[in-house]
């Protein structure tokens, strides 16, 4: 039940978020509370001023620690905080049998227990009730807590054992709750996958059809093809394949630019691996931009562009290969851009 696999209980039982805050909000208001009733009854107010600010810094740890089960050093901590609390109230009042105001702290903190269950330190939650038990005991022995005693050391069981009770009997549901969250999750990331799988194998359908079929029909019918002609029908095979290799750097600018280069002699290759898939807009726009004014510029030689993939240093590059001149151009991921030139050795 503590172990780091758990459910994420909070986000399922809406302790995030201003849930989360309205919750610390709601508990830190019932600690000044209490501590306003302790005040009437010590001989030592600053003493319980800071006893009930050690319980609020607790309940604010166990409402917004990110990480589930919490962190054993803030478990440690929490579970320290209340019996300490509770010793230094219960000695420090003027007429401990009198009045019950004094063991409110073990209800303050028991509260903070609640909330340590919820973030999956069940079996610490319950040492703190009984060190807080034990505490409220010793006191008892020497300063006649009465009825109070008992009460006081019992307090936290109550609130502690209801909690502890539903989340046993809740724990399986929220299980259900979460895997039918997942499988819905999962089932959306399918059915957008197919979904643009669909709608990508459409559009190069229609590209197909838009540009090989007047070619095609043509060569059904037999039709004998010139030079010219012969040329366009290279330049559009290599368009098409560009447009299966590297569909993120289809843009008209790029394939406008690297039919233009293709046309001069020179061979272009175009390569997309998906690292566009998790970069803004903007940054994309510039690696097609340049990549367009680097095969514009191109008169022979080569041109590579590739997008590398997801998770490697930078984003792009643009290798432009010449019989004097060879520079590479590369794009990190926030679209800065660096560019190095090599000069070709002399013949």
């Amino acid at each position: 039940m503590e172990s780091a696999s758990d459910v994420d209980l909070r986000g399922l039982l809406g302790l995030r978020g201003r849930p989360a805050w309205l919750m610390l909000g709601l508990l830190l208001l019932t600690v000044l509370m209490v501590m306003l009733q302790n005040l009437d009854t010590t001989n030592n107010a600053s003493l319980v001023v800071v006893c009930y600010a050690a319980i609020g810094v607790s309940a604010t740890i166990v409402v917004l620690s990110r990480r589930d089960p919490i962190p054993l050093p803030y478990t440690f901590l929490i579970s320290i905080i209340g019996p300490v609390a509770t010793y230094a109230t219960l000695t420090n009042t003027r007429a401990p049998g009198q009045d019950s105001h004094i063991l409110w702290t073990a209800f303050a903190y028991s509260l903070v227990l609640c909330l340590l269950i919820i973030r999956g330190r069940t079996a610490y939650a319950w040492i703190g009730v009984a060190a807080t038990g034990v505490v409220v005991a010793q006191v008892d022995r020497g300063t006649d807590l009465g009825l109070s005693g008992i009460v006081g050391a019992t307090a936290p069981v109550g609130t502690v054992a209801a909690v502890t009770v539903f989340m046993v009997i809740m724990r399986p549901a929220i299980q259900s709750l979460s895997d039918l969250r997942a499988d819905a999750t999962r089932r959306a990331a399918a059915e957008a996958t197919m979904a643009a799988q669909n709608e990508e194998r459409d559009r190069q359908l229609d590209r197909l059809d838009e540009l090989a079929r007047p070619v095609l029909e043509r060569i059904a019918r037999g039709e004998a093809l010139d030079l010219a002609e012969r040329e366009e029908c290279r330049l559009l095979e290599a368009e098409l394949r560009d447009g299966l290799r590297a569909p993120q750097l289809s843009s008209a600018e790029v394939v406008a630019a690297t039919r233009g280069a293709r046309s001069r002699g020179v061979e272009v290759v175009l390569l997309d691996d998906g690292g566009f898939a998790d970069v803004g807009s903007g940054v994309r726009k510039t690696v097609l931009r340049i990549a367009a004014q680097e095969l514009d510029g191109a008169n022979e030689g080569s041109v590579t562009v590739r997008v590398l993939p997801r998770g490697k240093r930078f984003l792009a590059t643009v290798l432009v290969s010449g019989p004097a001149v060879d520079r590479r151009t590369e794009f990190d991921r926030d679209g800065r851009i660096s560019t190095t030139v090599e000069q070709a050795d002399p013949a």
